[in-house]
C-alpha cells in the first residue's frame, strides 16, 4: 500500500539536544525519528512546526508555582530525582515546546481528520509535580485547552503506553468532557497508579492476539458509547516484547496491527485522531526511532 506523503506531523528541532547517550531515556529518539520518517518519504510540506513554549500556557492544567519552579530550576533534589532527569535550559525548552506540539497535532487531525506528532504523551506529569521522565502533561493540557475553547465537546484519550497514565487521569479526574483509558501492564510503573474513567490492568507476559482482542473491543466499545469530537491516542511502543521497560510480549509486527486497529476504528466512526509517541526504551537508539515510526507508517497508509 502507498504512504501518503500528505500525512500532516508535528516536530520541533529542539526534541533531541546533546543528552547522556546511556541513560534510560533516550533524548536522540525525536531527531531519530524524524530521519526515519523523512526516509520512508513522509517530510514535505505537511510538516508543521510548534512555537517555542514557556511556562505560561501550562498553567491552565498545572500548578503555577511548580511549572515556573521547573523553569527556573529551583526545584529540590527528591522533586527532580522522581522526574529522573538532570535539568538543563534545552531540556526546558523542549519540555514547554512538545505540549504546544500536541496541541496543534490535535487542531490538524480535526481539520484533516489524522495527524502524528513526533513527540508526546508525556502522561506521568501531574498537576504539582512530574514523574518517570514526565515534567508537564500535554495530554491533559491539548484536552483541557481544547474543550475550554470550544473546539471539541468531548475528547477520548487512548492511552496504550504499557505503563498506567497516572498522570492524565488524576488532572482530568474532575474534567467530565475528558474521558480517560489506559490499557497497560499492571505489575509495572507507577506503583501508585490514579483511576482512569477505565484502566485495564494485563498481566505480564501477554501476547499479540490476547491484547489486539482488548485494545479492539475497549476501543469500540468506547466509539460507539462516547462518540467523541476527538480521539488523543498514546501509542507507546515500550509494549514491545524486548523494551527495556515493557514485560508485556507484544511482537513488532503486533505494533503494527494494534496501530492500524486504533487508526482504522477512529476513521471508521468518522473520529479525528491524533498521535503522540508515548514511552519506548532502546539500548539501540535507531531501532527505538524505527519502532516509534510504526504509528506514522501506519497513519500515512489511511
Amino acid at each position: 500500500m502507498q504512504l501518503n506523503p500528505h500525512l500532516p506531523l508535528v516536530y520541533h528541532p529542539n526534541f533531541s539536544f546533546s543528552f547522556d547517550p546511556n541513560h534510560r531515556f533516550v533524548m536522540s529518539k525525536f531527531a531519530y525519528l524524524y530521519e526515519h520518517v523523512q526516509n520512508l518519504g513522509l517530510i514535505n510540506d505537511n510538516l508543521t512546526q510548534p512555537m517555542l513554549g514557556s511556562p505560561e500556557p501550562l498553567e491552565l492544567v498545572h500548578c503555577e508555582n511548580y511549572i515556573h519552579d521547573l523553569w527556573h530550576n529551583r526545584l529540590d533534589e527528591k522533586a527532580m530525582r522522581r522526574i529522573g532527569l538532570p535539568w538543563s535550559k534545552e531540556l526546558m525548552a523542549r519540555t514547554f515546546t512538545a505540549p504546544l506540539g500536541t496541541l496543534q497535532t490535535a487542531r490538524l487531525a480535526l481539520k484533516h481528520g489524522i495527524a502524528c506528532h513526533l513527540a508526546g504523551g508525556t502522561h506521568h506529569a501531574h498537576t504539582d509535580f512530574g514523574s518517570g521522565y514526565c515534567m508537564v502533561n500535554d495530554l491533559a493540557f491539548t484536552s483541557e485547552t481544547l474543550i475550554k475553547s470550544g473546539e471539541v465537546t468531548n475528547i477520548l484519550i487512548f492511552d496504550l503506553d504499557v505503563h498506567q497514565g497516572d498522570g492524565t487521569a488524576a488532572m482530568l479526574a474532575h474534567q467530565p468532557y475528558a474521558y480517560t483509558c489506559s490499557i497497560h501492564c499492571e505489575k509495572n510503573f507507577p506503583f501508585r497508579k490514579s483511576a482512569s474513567d477505565l484502566d485495564i490492568g494485563l498481566a505480564p507476559n501477554v501476547a499479540d492476539s490476547e491484547y489486539l482482542g482488548v485494545v479492539d473491543d475497549t476501543l469500540s466499545y468506547l466509539l460507539n458509547t462516547l462518540n467523541p469530537d476527538l480521539v488523543l491516542y498514546d501509542a507507546g511502543v515500550d509494549v514491545w516484547q524486548q523494551d527495556g521497560l515493557g514485560k508485556l510480549d507484544i511482537s513488532w509486527q503486533g505494533i503494527a496491527q494494534r496501530d492500524h486497529l486504533v487508526l482504522k476504528r477512529c476513521l471508521e466512526h468518522n473520529v479525528p485522531v491524533a498521535t503522540v509517541i508515548g514511552g519506548g526504551y532502546d539500548k539501540d537508539h535507531r531501532r527505538l526511532a524505527a519502532r516509534h515510526g510504526i504509528v506514522v507508517e501506519q497513519a500515512a497508509r489511511f
